[in-house]
């Protein structure tokens, strides 16, 4: 784990609510010249911290309102396998998250969707990927929490 101190911190949750944030913005929050500042936040860059920037859209407003989280079962377990359905996975665009999994379900993928016949169409799109043993759909009623912060360490006294 890399080594923050509590301008790090803060730095990382000033980012995570608004990456648009200038450097000045940035360095006037923290108590930081904007050139320390600035410095700070490209050493955070290179350890990987902060691996990029990004713009979060309404998936709604963009046509993908509906979220599918698809319990996957295989019997097979070998690298080969996972290539090849890591792969096809990769092509599919609506599948946004996709997760090895302990316990009953071997892979989780979190899929976004305009509605039942588009997703009916990922799905057939997901079954021809490679061989699948079972393939279960939950539709999200509701989005309660949602975030794509991290939690942070907290700053040492």
């Amino acid at each position: 784990m890399v080594q923050l101190d509590k301008i790090d911190i803060r730095l990382l949750q000033l980012l995570q609510d608004d990456a648009s944030l200038s450097i000045a913005q940035l360095a006037d929050s923290v108590a930081l010249s904007a050139n320390a500042c600035w410095r700070r936040v490209k050493q955070l860059e290179e350890a990987g911290v902060i691996r990029r920037r990004v713009a979060l859209l309404d998936a709604g407003l963009m046509g993908c309102g509906i979220t599918v989280f698809v319990a996957i079962r295989t019997n097979q377990h070998n690298e080969d396998w996972l290539d090849t359905f890591a792969r096809g996975v990769a092509d599919i665009p609506e599948i946004v998250e996709f997760y090895r999994m302990s316990g009953d379900v071997d892979y989780l993928l979190k899929v976004l969707v305009a509605d039942i016949p588009h997703y009916d169409r990922v799905y057939k799109q997901l079954i021809k990927v490679t061989q699948l043993t079972d393939v279960s759909s939950s539709f999200a009623m509701e989005r309660i929490k949602y975030t794509t912060a991290i939690p942070l360490p907290r700053p040492a006294a």
